[in-house]
């Protein structure tokens, strides 16, 4: 199946430094890209974007699934559907912590690689309403062995985090140790930082914690739910340069400020990740990656498509993963949309640097529309898109 998505007033790539494209195309085979602005003959359908920004699907780098499209800490079913339809085509597990009856208090090495190992073989598999989702990610916990690691390896476990750790056993090296067994099986390592977790269990993570670490990336530095001190942030951003930092749409507002401020002044505002940590006691945020995109282009001087790199490619790319950059070659993931009746916005990135959601018309997930015409978290954008032929299958 050729698929030619025409009639693009602007494309994001996902690509940090590469600047957006405009008046192009995009051509789609058996789910991949094949080209961006080339010529095309015959394809199989066509899609006339009408004028409408084209991004890559949304990349949620930090989520907390349980059982599918079922949430405990919310009490919410659908989930992933209305995050599909806020744009949001991949999502990362931070760790399946909220399955009712899980002591925090009592986790141990056998139970965190159960969990881990039933979510990657369920939720992970069943791609809840054509939702990519990297589910089944180890929760690090004391006394762990390198056996621990094999199995894990061996179940396709490609995710670990730090968050219920007693930090009180950093000077033995164990960490540390996890750290290394984990990269020799191309696990990625994320730590909770700053305040304490839900749990309540564990103390305050900051520059001290990460630099002994070394995690691959900093889950949400801004706050999740409290961040480390102001100086422990600018420790993080100038003494750890090669480490990822993540913000969250549930995050100290002010924090995240100071996070992009002291990226930019380094020049170094492609390590920042973005996620929402949610569904959980914060909150189900549908459109938490707009809102992302939005807080860092109206309020912290950030470009809006490089906004959208660090929602999509730059996230992406921290977690191991092939999506989020739309370039021949990659997975077709990807988001129709522009400005909604009202805004001042002549395209979405111009919504996202006034701070305005832009409008939804079309979600594509390997180059099949998964959501047409209209979100059902947006209103609709100020153009309408087209399919030609006019009776093409939507798949869902």
């Amino acid at each position: 199946m050729k698929t030619l998505i025409d009639s693009i007033g602007v494309l994001a790539t996902g690509e940090a430094g590469v600047p957006p494209l405009r008046d192009t195309n995009l051509v789609i085979e058996d789910g991949i890209v094949t080209g961006v602005g080339v010529d095309v003959a015959s394809p199989d359908r066509v899609l006339d974007a009408g004028g409408l920004t084209v991004i890559p699907g949304l990349v949620d780098g930090h989520v907390h699934p349980t059982f599918g499209e079922w949430t405990p800490a919310q009490n919410a079913i659908g989930w992933f559907h209305n995050y599909l339809h806020g744009g949001t085509t991949t999502m990362v597990s931070a760790g399946e912590l909220h399955i009712p009856g899980l002591d925090f208090t009592a986790l141990t090495p056998e139970l965190v690689v159960s969990i881990a190992t039933v979510s990657r073989h369920t939720t992970a598999r069943m791609r809840p309403s054509g939702v990519k989702v990297v589910a089944g990610t180890v929760l690090l916990v004391p006394g762990m062995t390198e056996s621990h690691f094999d199995r894990l390896q061996a179940e396709g476990v490609t995710q670990a985090k730090f968050i219920f750790y007693d930090w009180n056993l950093l000077d033995t090296g164990e960490p540390a140790q996890y750290l290394r067994w984990c990269h020799d099986r191309g696990i990625t390592v994320k730590m909770h930082s700053g305040g304490v977790s839900r749990s309540g269990s564990s103390r305050v993570a900051g520059f001290d914690i990460v630099a002994a670490v070394g995690p691959d990336i900093v889950g949400h530095i801004s706050g999740g739910p409290i961040p480390m001190p102001d100086d422990d942030i600018r420790n993080v951003v100038d003494l750890l340069p090669g480490t990822a930092l993540e913000v969250c749409s549930s995050m100290n507002y002010r924090a995240t400020a100071f996070v992009v401020e002291q990226l930019l002044a380094q020049g170094s505002f492609s390590r920042l990740t973005l996620g929402t940590d949610t569904p959980g006691g914060t909150g189900v945020i549908p459109r938490g990656m707009l809102r992302n995109i939005c807080m860092l282009s109206s309020m912290c001087g950030v470009d809006p498509a490089e906004a959208v790199a660090a929602a999509t490619g730059t996230t992406a790319r921290a977690h191991g993963l092939d999506v989020g950059v739309l370039a021949p070659g990659r997975p077709a993931d990807l988001v129709v949309l522009g400005p909604i009746t009202g805004s001042l916005g002549e395209d979405a990135l111009e919504c996202f640097a006034l701070g305005d959601l832009p409008g939804i018309a079309a979600v594509l997930v390997d180059g099949e529309p998964l959501v047409d015409g209209r979100s059902e978290q947006t209103p609709p954008p100020r153009q309408a898109v087209t399919w030609r032929p006019l009776n093409h299958a939507l798949t869902v």
